[in-house]
């Protein structure tokens, strides 16, 4: 039996993670359920696809993921299952399944829900789930397809002279995550000076952890996805620096 995990925007406060919950172990009450989040904000598919994309691959291949946003975008048999990275992800046909890795389906088919239920995912969805972690083949839940919805997040543009990126999450702690990874950095910066540019300021270095900078000070670090993450020791970035999702993000180099 392959673990299943949810991640939604139910958030906590209505009945809609428990009865999706419910359906699932009602029908066997052996199923590995693991939240990755319910607190995904409202039809919002960029931070459902970074919260999945920084994740999914920590679980073991064959996982099955169900993602669940944006819902009110999906007509009633717009439903994929996909195999991706060796994952199994049933999701709604609202770009998501494009966001969340940068290699191309292995395979995916449309699911005919033929259920006006407002809450597929407690019944219909629930099934093809189920189907999946026993390991039926993913061929036999629908017709395969090609074309489905795909999205393009923004990219970051790296040259001799600069990488210029953008904030692509600020999360819990007001963390402003970028989209400018370690690896093109150390190839630019090898025996080169920098600074790093962000709304009217400016910083000559990166640290290598977030408690090289005394508390209320602005930190830099490569993070654990390999990407800049630009901070505030105890405080609030996003709030104090007046960045948010989608500011630019830029690294100098010095010739």
């Amino acid at each position: 039996m392959a673990i299943i995990t949810l991640t939604s925007d139910f958030g906590h406060t209505d009945h809609y993670v428990a009865a999706l919950k419910a359906s699932l172990i009602s029908k066997d009450s052996t199923l590995k359920l693991i939240d990755i989040s319910h607190d995904i904000e409202p039809f919002d598919i960029a931070h459902m696809a970074f919260v999945v994309s920084s994740v999914f691959r920590d679980f073991p291949k064959g996982t099955v993921h169900l993602l669940s946003t944006n819902v009110a975008q999906a007509n009633q048999d717009s439903y994929l299952a996909a195999k991706i990275e060796d994952h199994f992800f049933v999701a709604p046909d609202n770009g998501i399944l494009s966001l969340i890795s940068d290699k191309t389906p292995e395979t995916i088919v449309k699911l005919s829900i033929n259920d006006n239920s407002t809450f597929p995912q407690r019944g219909i969805l629930a099934d093809f789930v189920l189907r999946l972690a026993v390991n039926e083949k993913i061929s036999a839940l629908g017709e395969a397809v090609t074309e489905y919805t795909q999205l393009m997040l923004r990219k970051p543009r790296a040259t001799r002279k600069e990488i210029s990126g953008h904030v692509i999450r600020v999360d819990h702690y007001g963390n402003l995550i970028t989209n400018i990874s370690k690896v093109d950095f150390d190839i630019l910066s090898k025996n080169r000076s920098y600074k790093l540019v962000f709304g009217r300021e400016s910083a000559p270095s990166i640290h290598s952890h977030y408690y090289d900078v005394d508390p209320g000070e602005v930190f830099f670090v490569f993070n654990s996805l390999n990407v800049l993450e630009i901070g505030i020791n105890q405080g609030n970035a996003s709030t104090l620096l007046g960045l948010s999702y989608d500011s630019p993000i830029i690294i100098q180099f010095e010739e």
